[in-house]
């Protein structure tokens, strides 16, 4: 991308709020993934850091999940109003991918859930 599209605003924003505002209009819809961080990068001639703390503040928007080795994938599934809905399930769908790389089986994740509750 050639010098000067960006303003004088930190790059990172402005990266992030594009890609919020592909996600809002419909253009990247839930479930979608994002290009990998090198080649939005690549794609925006910003440094791959810039990219990287763009999707952390679309992660902590709730408009996007970031999956080790897997991507990121966008999780808003809101309203014409902008209301994001079920944002804590694209956090646990998250969790659940991380356990099952970390090694924990279906039912030992089951086994954990009920004591969990249990305790309650």
């Amino acid at each position: 991308m050639p010098k000067g599209l960006f303003g004088k605003r930190d790059v990172y924003i402005e990266v992030a709020e594009k890609y919020e505002n592909y996600i809002r209009l419909g253009v990247l819809r839930d479930g979608d993934k994002l290009p990998s961080v090198r080649t939005a990068a690549a794609e925006l001639g910003v440094n791959p850091n810039t990219v990287q703390k763009a999707y952390v503040l679309l992660e902590e928007k709730g408009l996007i999940c970031s999956l080790p080795k897997k991507g990121a994938f966008v999780t808003y599934s809101g309203d014409a109003s902008g209301n994001i809905s079920d944002t804590r399930r694209a956090n646990a769908v998250k969790t659940v991918h991380e356990l099952k790389e970390q090694g924990i089986t279906l039912d030992e994740l089951n086994e954990i859930i009920r004591e969990v509750f249990s305790n309650d």
